[in-house]
């Protein structure tokens, strides 16, 4: 049986090259090739493991034919065209685990240096300036350090400064007060953590969600001489608002690693007092590059050998005679998801999948995984059917799983029920013959209905009228309606309208909708 061919084209850990041919591949080292030389080498590759250096672009990729799996060592994959990929069979993996110490270890070093202002106090020490009384640190014991992302590198931050004696507040939409209980943090909302926190530090992704959380609204609501990290991603804070209230003196002190343009060549907050910067370093140590070194080889090898599937961005962890059965459905699950993530997403407790019908009769476990990450990826770009189950565990949300053996209305059905402060919140879906998924309950409410591209939710009285003034409102904003879809309660009572619509609908459309009357909810949402 011939070997599985890998290219390793980045400079990586060379004990890399070691697992690949200890787990059954042949292996070959070449870095630093232009994109040309790649494109003339890659077609005798069935692996290929990268860094950032590598642009993996359609041109490479159609001369891949023989590529099955493309490994990156690290987070992120921006040099990777990974809908291109899917769309050739080729497997995209990362490791997203890999350097959450590092990063961790570097945001509490930016809070220590930014408490005792070490970079200018250092600079002016060595220009012989021997500046003793002109810094007056501020101690980190006994502060409140407010955390906004509880994942993994958060959890980590928050065991560091507990054992530093601060106190921490932390802010996750997925965090249940459980796990906030394990990890010694208090749960608390933004506002919350805004108005208590002495440091600020963040460690969530740039999604639609999160960008400018730290908004110049936001960041009025801090507390007064609050110091503020960011090793996560760039965007998350308005860095012209950090400037100008830092200028006001509001805000003691910044330290960015990440910012919203890289290369951050120029800046406002650059030369700003009690601003530090560092070029992206989160990951950077020799353990870390290491870490995801060898867990990229481990991961491919076993792909490349056996077929196991880890921490894959574009398929699940399925077996070539479940696939074709389980495809349909995990389309159906994946909407499910992302419909309660994008309608009940803040404070969840739990969560239940449960099949009925044919559905009972499959592998729950893909369709389990296509649910979290439909719900968690409002939050996450690199979430997945594979990691989405770890990432729902590691928040602390209870995951339950229901199987029942009896066929209801439909031959097969399901069901997704969240548990928020409100209480209970359900939407339920089934196959057409075709294979077609389709929406059949919401919140209560019998209802059918695509799930697909952009669409209006709105819940609201049932009266005489409605539907003409939302068609009216959205045809005054050029917004073209696709279809209507509509359930109620009973006569007069709640009801549900759900639109699927030729364009997005603007914050200005949604505001002015709200002021129809009858309207209770308005929502605008977005499935792929």
């Amino acid at each position: 049986m011939t070997k599985p061919r890998v290219l390793i084209s980045d400079k990586m850990d060379p004990n890399a090259a070691r697992i690949f041919e200890e787990k059954g591949c042949d292996v070959d080292v070449i870095t630093g090739e232009t994109p040309e030389q790649l494109i003339a080498r890659i077609g005798e590759y069935d692996g290929l493991a990268i860094r950032s250096s590598t642009k993996v672009t359609k041109a490479i990729l159609d001369a891949a034919t023989n590529l099955k799996v493309i490994g990156r060592a690290g987070i992120g994959v921006d040099n990777v065209d990974i809908p291109y990929a899917s769309g050739k069979g080729v497997v995209v993996m990362n490791t997203p685990f890999g350097n959450s110490i590092t990063t961790a270890e570097h945001a509490i070093a930016l809070m220590f240096a930014l408490a005792r202002q070490i970079p200018e106090a250092n600079a002016q020490t060595q220009a012989g300036l021997w500046p003793k009384n002109g810094f007056m640190g501020v101690e980190v014991t006994g502060k409140t350090l407010g955390l906004i992302g509880a994942g993994n590198i958060g959890s980590i931050v928050a065991s560091r400064a507990l054992g530093l004696k601060m106190k921490v507040v932390a802010y996750d939409p997925f965090l249940t007060p459980e796990r906030a209980i394990e990890m010694g943090v208090e749960k608390a909302d933004l506002d919350t953590l805004l108005a208590k926190a002495d440091f600020i530090t963040l460690h969530t992704p740039l999604t639609s969600e999160t960008k400018n959380i730290l908004s110049r609204e936001n960041l009025g609501k801090t507390k007064k001489g609050v110091r503020i990290i960011n090793c996560a991603r760039g965007g998350l804070i308005d860095e012209a608002a950090l400037k100008d209230l830092m200028d006001a003196g509001h805000i003691a002190g910044a330290a960015l690693d990440v910012f919203e343009t890289e290369p951050a060549k120029e800046s406002p907050l650059f030369g700003t007092p009690n601003f530090i910067c560092t070029p992206h370093l989160g990951a950077s140590t020799t353990e870390a590059q290491v870490n995801v070194a060898l867990q990229v080889a481990e991961q491919m090898a076993e792909f490349l050998t056996t077929g196991g599937v880890t921490n894959a961005l574009n398929m699940p962890s399925l077996s070539a005679e479940e696939a074709p059965k389980l495809k349909p459905y995990m389309a159906l699950a994946e909407r499910l998801g992302s419909l309660v993530g994008q309608l009940a997403h803040d404070n969840l407790t739990k969560i239940a999948i449960e099949v009925e019908g044919a559905a009972a009769q499959l592998n729950q476990k893909p369709i389990t995984g296509a649910v979290l990450a439909g719900l968690m990826k409002q939050y996450s770009q690199t979430v997945n059917m594979v990691n989405a189950p770890f990432l729902a565990k590691e928040r602390g949300l209870d995951v339950r799983e229901v199987r029942h053996d009896r066929e209801g209305i439909y031959h097969t059905m399901v069901r997704v029920t969240v548990g928020t402060a409100q209480g209970d919140r359900s939407v339920a879906g089934t196959l057409f013959g075709n294979g077609d998924p389709r929406l059949v309950e919401i919140f209560g409410i019998g209802i059918e209905a695509d799930l697909a591209g952009d669409m209006l939710y709105i819940v609201n009285t049932d009266a005489p009228g409605f539907i003409g003034s939302i068609g009216t409102l959205l045809g005054k904003a050029g917004i073209n309606i696709g279809t209507f879809h509509l359930g109620r309660r009973e006569a007069g009572g709640e009801a549900v309208l759900l639109l699927s619509v030729d364009s997005p609908v603007t914050e200005a459309v949604l505001a002015e909708a709200r002021t129809v009357p009858g309207v209770r909810t308005v929502r605008a949402l977005k499935f792929s």
